[in-house]
């Protein structure tokens, strides 16, 4: 399947960044009682930052007119007094909004998690699992980032440059005049660099995600990379991902870093503007050494909030990009989806149809064309066929994983778009071609579909299997842990613990889907002994390419580029001299005497 390209083409423009930017405010939406308290401590403290300055102006006024030391030290305790009220409203303002956007980044983690759970297998066709990783980590950490500080000293920017410039003004409007002539320069240097950072730090998430993914691969498939050693190889791939990461931040920083010195350079001189008028109206006696003061000082705080603007319009582009990627996923419509009145289906009989069913995989050409077959209960269907003949798209479309494109699939009559997703799952079990065990005990493993099942279904399950005799003879029995991905299992004892998850749920439909491709002939005929009573009553589908499952099955369907082109038994296919004959002869036939041998020796006979 083709994946997502992440550089595809992508919205852009100041309407589109700025919608980006509320919705991801949004999220503030539950907890408008702590952010409210929190705006309250932050405009305590932007009061008292702004009293320190007057207090020291006092203090140079009160010197230079040799004033008493009295007045002196209660501008000194006034100024104490005003730090510390500051500090403890700085720490409240900073307690609370941390703790609001680590309860956002909790909030969205599980959203996202949960539409992870939801989407259709179209979807992962398309993403790579480290991207999808990436948005539920670095992406929501981003975002985090923006509610807990960027939002928060933005406010604080916005109500320390209104309040500065109305001491300024009423301290000498010239002056204010001198100060505030930079500012449209530099609103419109944060305006233009935000454009511009949005697409390159987007380019960085991408670059990470893509760094993720060939991480993630190369410690999945690790044991190939020693077998073949491509240590060096692997390790350059690598390289070559970590070095986008790098040029891409580079690139980034250097348009943030450009912007801070155009910025730096306006207010520096504005600064030398109003010293030399400042300057020369104390001279003049017009102003106060001390109100020169106090402007200078709150022009070094406005000079901070400069800063500020330039340093939080990185932030707020770094989390716009980010929100983007999270609600790509979000925004993602699961091209499965349950009909509002659908309802659940019970009582059910394993009575399967498929009527005139084409199928294809997005818009890619059809691999099912105007395929029909039936099973009852108590059947078992052996699937053949080529490797993309078309075989597991088949059995894909009984449970939804996909739907078809034309035609119909029905159970026991009932057109399954018609009834509940869970209500069709839980009536079919699965063993798929790719076993997946979890990072868990074996119990849990086996239990993974019904985890309120007692040890004695648990363990019948394992016997039917014929992985029993064997867990219990580990240390740990059932409690051993199986590893990442049953890493400390063979394929063959997964494939065992695989089919004992699914058998204990005791579906009507079973899917087996080339289960038994990694275990040996003669564990396959003690797994087939154990099926024999297990499929009773039940609709069983097996893709296999062994021989004693394909002469049991009490119907065989042969595929070839998505369409039946032989059905039957095996008895009288191997008589027709059609493709079942020639499958049978280059790939079954040669088994037929090690099964024999197999059944001999597990009954006791001479081989």
């Amino acid at each position: 399947m083709a994946t997502v390209s992440v550089s595809a083409a992508k919205p852009s423009g100041v309407t589109y960044n700025v919608r980006l930017f509320f919705r991801l405010l949004s999220f503030l939406g539950p907890y408008k009682g702590p952010t409210a308290l929190a705006c309250l401590f932050l405009v305590v403290s932007s009061v008292f930052t702004l009293a320190v300055p007057q207090f020291l102006g006092e203090a140079v006024d009160a010197i230079l007119a040799r004033g008493s030391l009295g007045a002196l030290a209660l501008l000194a305790l006034a100024v104490i007094v005003a730090s510390l009220l500051r500090g403890a409203a700085s720490f409240g303002q900073s307690y609370l909004s941390q703790a609001v956007s680590q309860r956002i980044a909790y909030d969205l983690r599980n959203a996202l998690y949960d539409r992870y759970q939801r989407l259709s297998f179209s979807f992962y066709d398309r993403m790579q699992t480290a991207q999808l990783m990436s948005r539920a980590t670095a992406d929501v950490e981003a975002v985090r980032m923006l509610i807990s500080f960027a939002v928060l000293r933005f406010l604080q920017v916005g109500l320390l440059l209104s309040m500065v410039t109305a001491i300024l003004v009423a301290l000498d409007w010239r002056l204010a005049l001198i100060t505030f002539a930079v500012l449209p320069f530099i609103a419109y240097r944060t305006t233009v660099t935000s454009r511009r950072l949005r697409p390159l730090w987007l380019k960085v998430s991408e670059g990470i995600a893509a760094m993720s993914t060939v991480l993630q691969e190369n410690l999945s498939g690790i044991k190939v990379v020693k077998a073949f050693a491509r240590e060096d190889l692997e390790a350059e791939r690598f390289a070559r991902r970590a070095a986008e990461v790098h040029d891409r931040n580079l690139a980034a920083n250097q348009t943030q870093a450009s912007n801070g010195a155009f910025m730096a350079l306006a207010v520096n001189l504005a600064s030398a503007a109003i010293l030399w008028y400042g300057g020369s109206e104390v001279l003049a006696g017009r102003l106060t050494a001390g109100e020169l003061t106090k402007f200078l000082l709150y022009l070094l705080s406005i000079t901070m909030q400069v800063r500020m603007v330039g340093w939080l319009g990185n932030q707020i582009s770094q989390a716009v990009a980010s929100g983007e990627r999270i609600f790509e996923v979000m925004d993602a419509v699961p091209e499965v989806k349950e009909k509002p009145d659908a309802r659940p289906l019970t009582d059910v009989r394993g009575n399967v149809r498929f009527e005139g069913v084409s199928f294809a995989y997005g818009s890619q050409m059809s691999v099912l064309h105007n395929v029909s077959l039936a099973a009852a209960p108590g059947q078992v269907i052996a699937l053949l066929g080529a490797t993309g003949s078309g075989k597991t798209s088949l059995v894909n479309l009984l449970p939804r994983f996909y739907d078809v494109t034309a035609g119909r699939v029905t159970i026991d009559g009932a057109d399954i778009r018609e009834v509940t997703l869970t209500s069709l799952r839980q009536a079919i079990g699965i063993v798929q071609q790719d076993v997946f065990l979890f990072s868990a005990t074996i119990r849990d493993n086996i239990a993974y579909g019904r985890p309120e099942a007692s040890q004695e279904e648990i363990v019948a399950a394992a016997r039917a299997a014929c992985i029993h005799d064997f867990i219990v003879g580990l240390p740990e029995g059932y409690d051993t842990w199986v590893g990442e991905r049953g890493i400390n299992l063979s394929g063959g004892q997964k494939q065992r613990v695989a089919i004992a998850r699914t058998l204990l749920r005791n579906p009507r439909i079973l899917i087996l889907d080339d289960s038994l491709s990694s275990v040996d002939i003669e564990t396959e005929y003690l797994i087939q002994q154990a099926l024999t009573e297990l499929i009773k009553g039940r609709t069983t589908f097996v893709i296999a390419h062994r021989l004693a499952t394909v002469k049991s099955a009490d119907q065989i369907l042969v595929l070839q580029e998505g369409r039946i082109v032989e059905r039957g038994r095996h008895e009288e296919l191997a008589r027709q001299g059609g493709p079942y004959q020639r499958i049978y002869e280059l790939q079954l036939r040669q088994q037929e005497h090690v099964h024999v041998q197999a059944t001999g020796l597990s009954d006791g006979g001479q081989p």
